[in-house]
Order: structure tokens, then sequence, then C-alpha cells
């Protein structure tokens, strides 16, 4: 039993066994049942909040180098507040330690049974994983489960501690949506402990645990949490719980239902995961999707060089005569009155043209012109 349910079962009033006995038979100290935590002060707050979008930048931060880059922002910090910060948030540089995934004592850890995998269809691995929310006064924890082949969130909870109940409460939300063949997840507490395992087992689901040190056994969550973070969480800044539900529940929503992924051909994980499987010709037609989306790029990009031109003020009755507004496709009438003598023997005609802020850009078959990097005479 947990430290928290341990001090559950303290019963004060007792009329035989003194607190004293109490705290005895169940392993606790007694001060413990008198402390009370203080709140995390404004400036701790504001501290985890950097921390955490630079651990986005730079996960291989540890606190050495996370305490030094804040004291380069101007922040008068030492590496034991910011060890402690990074504790609280429950964030680790990306490294191979020693030993510091630790399950709770009695808990078994499972084997990874993830490793040269092909993940092909749904509903056969699912992964799940928590991470930190920061808001304006405070911050909340957040889980999730994703099935991996779809990247469809199958539920979600946020909670204000990190026992293991609502972790238990979101995995018996996502079983009554399917049934995975393996689920995998780290080896924290919450995910070790025989009410979550028990669970799994009792569905005859396979469990596959991430090894120590290996940042990348959970990546689709973990591109999951970065997502929600940059294209929900950091632009709206929560000011209470009831807003952070709100506003995650919604982003999750239009994550599933709307939002277009590349690696599923630019579909949805919602009709992937309604879908279930797909057919040689779906997959066919993902793969072309993507070529299609490159291609334009690669035809402008590959074995191209920057021909560098002596800029020249642009001719105002050619600019005014090429009816150039805004992002228009339109061509100049006049490229040598814009641009100026090329100082090349030839160069091929343009296959498209814009002007963005003023600056002219030119996209040939076989050569690109740019003004951006060029300095006026």
């Amino acid at each position: 039993m947990s430290r928290q349910g341990r001090l559950g079962v303290i019963d004060r009033e007792h009329p035989r066994l003194s607190l004293t006995r109490q705290c005895t038979l169940l392993s606790l100290s007694r001060s413990s049942l008198y402390y009370h935590p203080t709140e995390v002060n404004q400036y701790d707050l504001e501290l985890m909040n950097l921390i955490d979008h630079q651990y986005l930048k730079t996960p291989f931060y540890g606190s050495r180098r996370m305490a030094a880059w804040l004291r380069r922002q101007g922040y008068r910090v030492n590496r034991k507040r910011v060890r402690r910060l990074m504790k609280l948030m429950g964030i680790i540089a990306i490294y191979r330690p020693p030993r510091t995934s630790k399950p709770s004592p009695g808990h078994k850890v499972y084997p990874y049974l993830l490793r040269n995998m092909e993940v092909n269809r749904v509903n056969q691995v699912w992964g799940a994983d928590i991470t930190y929310i920061p808001m304006a006064h405070g911050f909340i924890y957040l889980v999730a489960i994703m099935d991996w082949y779809s990247r469809y969130v199958l539920a979600w909870r946020l909670s204000n501690t990190l026992d293991g109940d609502f972790c238990v409460e979101t995995l018996e939300e996502a079983l009554s949506k399917g049934t995975p063949e393996i689920f995998n997840t780290d080896q924290g507490s919450q995910f070790t402990s025989e009410a979550f395992t028990g669970i799994l087992l009792g569905c005859g689901i396979q469990i596959s645990m991430d090894g120590k040190g290996r940042c990348k056994d959970n990546i689709f969550v973990e591109r999951l949490w970065r997502s929600l973070k940059y294209e929900e969480v950091y632009l709206k800044g929560y000011q209470s719980v009831p807003e952070a539900r709100a506003g995650i529940g919604a982003y999750f929503r239009f994550y599933n239902g709307e939002r277009p992924h590349q690696a599923l051909g630019y579909r949805t994980p919602q009709e992937i995961f309604e879908a279930r499987t797909l057919s040689v010709g779906e997959v066919d037609e993902i793969e072309e999707t993507i070529m299609a989306q490159e291609e334009p790029e690669r035809r402008c990009t590959q074995n191209t060089e920057v021909i560098l031109y002596l800029w020249t003020e642009p001719d105002s009755e050619a600019m005014a005569a090429s009816k150039t507004v805004g992002d228009s496709l339109n061509p100049p009438l006049s490229l040598s009155k814009l641009l100026g003598p090329p100082h090349v023997a030839s160069y091929s005609l343009p296959f498209f043209s814009f002007s963005l802020n003023g600056d002219w850009r030119i996209c040939f078959s076989s050569i690109k012109v740019s003004r951006s990097s060029l300095s006026t005479p």
C-alpha cells in the first residue's frame, strides 16, 4: 500500500489504538500525520514554466545545465532548486542512467516487447504516459492512453497528485472502446501497481514496459505531449483546473477528429481507428499522397544553387504594370527591370513568383534567385 493509502487508514478517534500505535503498525512516522505541504510560490511556478519550455527543446539538459541556462536568462537559482522542481514536474534528462526508473517495492517490472516489432493494425499496441501541465497559478498532471497505429487518443484524465487512481480510471475508460494485444508504459509506480496491471492481465493483454534510459520506447505518446503543449497549453495559459479540462478536452477532440497527420497520409486518427485496418491499396494511396506533397519542394530545391544578383531599385512603372498585390502568383512583366542585369550567361524562365513583405523570390526549374540575403549597394 502506498504512503498516502496508509495515511488514509489512520483513525484519529479510535477508542483503543493510539495514533502512535497506529503509525507503528503502518510503518509511518508520526510527524507525517501533522504535516501540511506548503503551496508552491509564484517564483517557483515561473521557473517551472521556463524549465518545461526549455525541456521540450533540449530534453537532454539535466539539472546542472538547466540551472546554468536559467542563470544565463537572469534568474538567481542553484542546482538544488532546479533539481527539486524537475523532480516535482516528473521530468528527467534523456541519457543512460544507472538506476533511475524505480517502481514501488514489490511491484513487478515487465520486459519490453516492442523491439523490432512492426505495428501495422489498430489495437495492436496501446501506450500510456503522464506529463506535467503548467497553469497560471499552479500545475496539474495529465495521463493519456493512445493507440500507436492510428495515433488515436482513447482516454485521458487530469489529477493534482501522482497517485495511481486516475491512471486506473483512464485505463477502464479506454478498455470500453477496445482491447489491445500489447499495452506499453514506463516503469513508474502508477503503471506497475497491482491495481493497474491486474486489469490488463484480467483482460488477457500482454504488458510491455520501457527499458531503463530508453527515451524513445514510448515515442508516440511523447510526441503527443509536444503537440499538445505547443498547439494548446502554451497558447492558452489556463487559470484553473476546469479551464484546463475544457481546453485539453477540446484539443483532443480536434486532434482525433480534425487534425490531419502526415504519417497517416493526411488523414485523421479517428478515420484510421474507426476503419480498424487499411487495405494494400489504401497504404499505397497514403504513400503516394506523401510523395505528392513533397514533390514540388524537391523539384524546386533539389540540385539547385543560389545565384546572386546585384540589386537595383525596382522600376515604379514596371511594378505598377505587373499588378502584383500581396502574394500574387502573376509574374512581373519585366524581369530584367525588377532584378537588374544577371551575372550569369543564361537563366531559365520562372514557373512561379511571389512577393512577401516587399522581397521578391523567383524559383526556377534549375536555379533559385533570392534578394533576402543581399544588401543594397
